[in-house]
C-alpha cells in the first residue's frame, strides 16, 4: 500500500522548475528596467507578468500537478509593483506631492529596487498569512488531496509553504538593506559603482544564491526519496495497470475496528492506528457485490451494512483511485469479539481523543478521512445549505458519534458541506462576498 504515498519524480522537478521561473521573472523585471529606457519599466514588468501568467496556466493544465501558489504570489508582486509605480508617477505628474527622482521612471536615475522589494514583501506576506483561505488552496484540499497522495509527509504542501516563507524573508531583508543604504549612504549626485551594486546587483545576487540553495535542496531531496523507495517516475506510472485501493471502516455501535500496528502510507516507519481493512485490486472499478465479497472475507461477517463513504483519483495518474467504505455491523461488539483480520474495537471517544491530541499516532489517511467526516457532519449541523447558522447561538459546538454516521443520509462524496465550512455566515462581509460570488458565477455561465 505504500505506492499510494509515493512522490512523482516530476513533482520534485516541478518544485525546482517553478521556483527557478519565479526567480528569473524577478531578475528580468529588475535587469531589463536598468538596461532599457526607464519609462518602459512598468511595461516591462507587465510583459514579464504576462509571460509568468502563461507559464502558470500551462502548468495548471499539465498532467503532473504542482502547487502554483508561489508562482502566483510572484505574479501578483510584479503586477502590483507595475501599477503602484504608475500610480506614484501619475500622482507626481498631477502635482499631488513631490517625490525624489529615484521613484520617477521619467528621470535618471530611476531605482526599481526601492519599490519592487518592499511591494513584493507586502504582497508575499499577505498571501503567506492568508494562503490557506485562497480559493485554489481550498479546492486543492477538498478535491485533490487523498491523504498521503500529495507526496511523502505532505511534500508539496510543506515545500510550497517553505518557498513562500523564503520569498517573504528574502524580499524583507533586501528591502531593509536597500532602504538603509538609500537613507544613510546614498549621495544624490550620480549612480557610482557601489550604488549600482546595492540597488541592482545585491538583489540579483540574493536571488542567484536562493536559486543555488534550492537546486541543492531538491537534488538532495530527490536522492533521499529515491533511496527510501518513496519515489515513482512518470514512466512507472504509465506502465502501471489500473489500480483501485479500497479502505473499509468497520463500525459497530459507537466503536470502530482498528489496529495500532499499521504502517503509514505516508512513509513513516512508526506503527500507527489505522483500519486493518485496506486492499488493492488491479482493475478500474468494482461492482457493489465485489466490494461486499472483499469486506465479508476480511471480517468474516456477511450481514453487515455496506455504505460508500467517498473516493478520489490520484491527480497525477487517473488510473489510480482510492475508495473508502463503511461496513456497519448490527448488535454489540461483544457479538464480534474477533474478526478475521487482526485488530481491536476502539471507542469513538478514544479515537477523537487521539485524533485531537496525538494525530501523529494515527495513519495520515485515517486523519484525513476523519477530518472530512467530522467537517461534513458538524457543518451540516451548524449551517443550512445557504451558509447561514441554523441557531443564533454562535458558541454552539455540536458533537457526533458513529451511530449518527450510520443514520445520516448525507452524501459524503459531495464537497458541498466542505465548501460551506470554509465560507459561511461567520465569514466577514458574507452577504456581500456571497452576492459577488454568485454574480461572477452567473457571468461565467453566460460567457460559457
Amino acid at each position: 500500500m505504500r505506492d499510494i504515498g509515493k512522490v512523482n519524480s516530476s513533482q520534485v522537478f516541478g518544485l525546482w522548475k517553478n521556483l527557478t521561473v519565479c526567480l528569473l521573472a524577478v531578475m528580468a523585471t529588475l535587469l531589463l528596467s536598468k538596461i532599457l529606457p526607464y519609462y518602459l519599466s512598468p511595461v516591462i514588468a507587465l510583459l514579464v507578468a504576462s509571460g509568468l501568467y502563461v507559464y502558470i496556466y500551462n502548468e495548471r493544465v499539465a498532467s503532473v500537478k504542482n502547487c502554483m501558489v508561489p508562482c502566483i504570489t510572484i505574479l501578483y508582486s510584479i503586477v502590483v509593483y507595475a501599477f503602484f509605480t504608475i500610480i506614484l508617477n501619475l500622482m507626481h505628474i498631477w502635482g499631488l506631492f513631490e517625490m525624489p527622482h529615484e521613484f520617477i521612471f521619467f528621470t535618471d536615475p530611476f531605482i526599481p529596487a526601492l519599490i519592487l522589494n518592499p511591494v513584493s514583501f507586502i504582497v508575499i506576506t499577505w498571501i503567506y498569512i492568508r494562503h490557506r483561505k485562497l480559493k485554489m488552496c481550498v479546492e486543492c484540499r477538498t478535491n485533490r488531496v487523498l491523504g498521503g497522495q500529495r507526496g511523502a509527509a505532505g511534500l508539496l504542501k510543506s515545500e510550497a509553504h517553505m518557498q513562500l516563507r523564503n520569498f517573504m524573508i528574502l524580499s524583507g531583508v533586501l528591502s531593509v538593506a536597500i532602504w538603509i543604504y538609500y537613507q544613510f549612504f546614498y549621495i544624490d549626485v550620480n549612480i557610482n559603482a557601489r550604488d549600482a551594486y546595492i540597488f541592482t546587483w545585491l538583489t540579483v545576487i540574493g536571488l542567484a544564491i536562493d536559486e543555488l540553495y534550492f537546486s541543492i535542496r531538491y537534488y538532495n531531496l530527490y536522492l533521499d526519496l529515491k533511496e527510501n523507495n518513496e519515489l515513482i517516475t512518470p514512466a512507472e506510472l504509465r506502465d502501471m495497470s489500473a489500480k483501485t485501493y479500497l479502505r473499509f471502516y468497520v463500525v459497530c455501535g459507537d466503536y470502530m475496528y482498528l489496529t495500532e500496528h499499521a504502517v503509514d502510507t505516508s512513509g513513516g516507519k512508526a506503527e500507527v492506528y489505522d483500519t486493518p481493512f485496506f486492499t488493492k485490486q488491479t482493475m478500474t472499478g468494482f461492482l457493489s457485490e465485489d466490494v461486499r465479497k472483499i469486506i465479508t472475507e476480511m471480517t468474516g461477517v456477511d450481514n453487515g451494512e455496506l455504505r460508500f463513504f467517498y473516493g478520489r483519483k490520484r491527480p497525477d495518474d487517473q488510473k489510480q483511485s482510492l475508495l473508502r467504505y463503511f461496513y456497519f455491523l448490527d448488535g454489540d461488539i461483544s457479538d464480534y469479539p474477533e474478526l478475521e483480520t487482526k485488530g481491536e474495537w476502539v471507542s469513538f471517544d478514544k479515537i477523537k481523543y487521539i485524533y485531537s491530541n496525538y494525530p501523529s499516532k494515527m495513519a495520515e489517511l485515517a486523519v484525513h478521512d476523519i477530518t472530512r467526516l467530522a467537517t461534513i457532519i458538524l457543518t451540516e449541523k451548524i449551517f443550512n445549505e445557504d451558509g447561514y447558522r441554523k441557531s443564533g447561538i454562535k458558541s454552539y459546538n455540536p458533537t457526533f458519534n458513529l451511530n449518527e454516521v450510520r443514520k445520516s443520509k448525507i452524501d459524503f462524496q459531495d464537497d458541498k458541506w466542505i465548501k460551506i465550512s470554509s465560507f459561511n455566515s461567520d465569514t466577514s462581509f458574507y452577504k456581500l462576498k456571497k452576492w459577488w460570488k454568485e454574480r461572477k458565477q452567473k457571468s461565467d455561465r453566460t460567457i460559457g
